[in-house]
């Protein structure tokens, strides 16, 4: 017989800092009040199926601050006995309050920053990382890319740090794979709305002219972390090319369009709760609230850095509708996972490609691997 149920009480935490942003470019991609909070209530539910029979209770507190705010906001959460947080917040944000945390004994999970640095030389032995990196993102496009036999790229960055940080995943990953980039070109970000006349006219007349004489390539690299202009390449090129990266075929953890490996009873779950699809946020947040619950219920506590051992330990994993259980990079917090590839309505590909090969697993093609990565903290 089985020893007595420990009963625990699960106490969690989405901390999200809400950035001044331009409106998006499309009206699709407008930012429900309860991004990344819807997620972290589905999780709740499906911790607490779990946990009803072994006497765990879950409950997630969730806050949105603007960015002067956050601190505050920690430290109301770190007071009222909060150990276990997700933040979504960028990467300067991110090491910041994860240090804070650190100091009160709490684990951080990252559900939206894809710094290369955090998991690098920036890493920290208290931050998870749910959200892919920039260079996962980047290889994931890459492997597709030379499935294809596409090996030239013309690449198209932006102006702004996380233009700048994307543009250089992708050339590791062009290196890597050994892609040749045959041209590259920077796009300056000039402000104002993309709404408006402006942004028209920035379509008609702009891009045409400004692709203008590339030289030969087999497909354009968009890297626009801050959605400028990328949205605008497609059917704007003055070659006609396939478009890939921050437009065209994306990498994605996560799209409201994606069905295989069960995920429809996902989409069915959340879409009955919050009347609205799911984003990559939701899906980030939800899957850094699983990888709590599973924790718990496989080693019987609630201590944050037993979780954080047992999350990085061999025996964890966890299902999350990508056709593989997902696991933990021991080295650097990062979690392995699939990248979806999306053309706006369907999951074109999925990365990593077959016959992309690795000694440990296949997810390692994927991003930095052991010898790639700076980070000390997890030794």
């Amino acid at each position: 017989m089985g020893g007595p149920v420990l009963a625990l009480d699960v106490a969690a935490a989405v901390l999200r800092i809400d950035y001044p942003r331009l409106l998006p470019i499309s009206r699709y991609d407008l930012v429900p009040e309860d991004l990344g909070f819807a997620g972290a209530d589905l999780a709740d539910r499906d911790n607490g199926t779990t946990g009803s029979f072994l006497g765990h209770t879950y409950a997630t507190t969730k806050v949105a601050v603007p960015p002067d705010q956050a601190d505050a906001a920690l430290e109301q959460l770190l007071a009222d006995g909060i150990r276990l947080i997700v933040v979504m917040a960028d990467s300067r944000d991110l090491l910041r309050l994860t240090d804070r945390a650190a100091e009160a004994g709490a684990l951080v999970l990252n559900a939206t920053a894809p710094d290369v640095a955090l998991r690098s030389q920036n890493c920290r032995a208290t931050l998870l990382h749910i959200a892919p990196s920039n260079l996962m993102l980047a290889d994931a496009v890459a492997q597709f890319s030379v499935w294809k036999k596409w090996d030239e790229w013309f690449l198209i960055s932006g102006s702004n740090y996380e233009d700048t940080s994307l543009a250089d995943a992708y050339r590791r990953a062009a290196r890597k794979f050994g892609i040749k980039i045959t041209e590259e070109r920077l796009f300056a970000d000039t402000g104002g709305s993309r709404r408006t006349d402006s942004g028209h006219v920035l379509v008609q007349r702009q891009l045409p002219a400004f692709t203008q004489g590339a030289k030969r390539h087999d497909v354009l690299i968009a890297a626009d972390g801050t959605d400028y202009f990328a949205r605008y390449l497609p059917y704007h090129l003055s070659t006609p090319r396939p478009v890939m990266g921050s437009a065209g075929l994306r990498p994605v953890t996560f799209h409201a369009a994606h069905e295989a490996w069960g995920t429809t009873q996902y989409h069915t779950r959340f879409e009955e709760m919050t009347g609205r699809y799911a984003k990559a946020e939701d899906y980030n947040v939800w899957l850094a609230l699983r990888v709590v619950g599973e924790a718990v219920t496989r080693a019987s506590t609630t201590d944050a850095m037993a979780i954080r051992d047992y999350a990085l330990s061999d025996a964890f994993e966890l299902a999350a509708f990508k056709g593989q259980k997902v696991t933990f990079r021991n080295w650097n917090g990062q979690m392995r996972q699939p990248i979806l590839l999306y053309d706006g309505m369907i999951t074109v590909s999925v990365s990593p490609q077959e016959g992309f090969l690795h000694q440990f697993s296949p997810l390692d093609t994927l991003g930095l691997d052991r010898p790639e990565s700076e980070c000390s903290a997890f030794n």
